[in-house]
């Protein structure tokens, strides 16, 4: 696992989304500013753990699946249902 190249694939992510950057948020009163909320990543030597999900070894496929796509420079596909404009 090459934990350098997905750092830098996970900043570069961060930066296409704007992180640190209000968006405008739509309510039934007017609109306000909203920061979104982050999924917090957690690298570990033997896996990982996004959000508040189980703890994902780095044998399993889904989990291989997910660092290819971030090292690829997308968002981990398995988020798209959940986030369709990334997080």
């Amino acid at each position: 696992i090459d934990f350098d190249l997905i750092l830098e694939s996970i900043k570069d992510l961060n930066s296409l989304v704007g992180e640190g950057i209000s968006q405008i948020e739509h309510t039934p009163r007017g609109a306000r500013l909203r920061r979104p909320e982050p999924l917090p990543l957690t690298l570990y030597q033997n896996g990982i753990v996004m959000g508040s999900g189980a703890f994902r070894p780095y044998q399993h496929p889904a989990t291989q699946q997910c660092l290819r796509d971030i090292m690829d420079g997308y968002f981990p596909s398995e988020l798209q249902p959940r986030y369709p404009d990334g997080v």
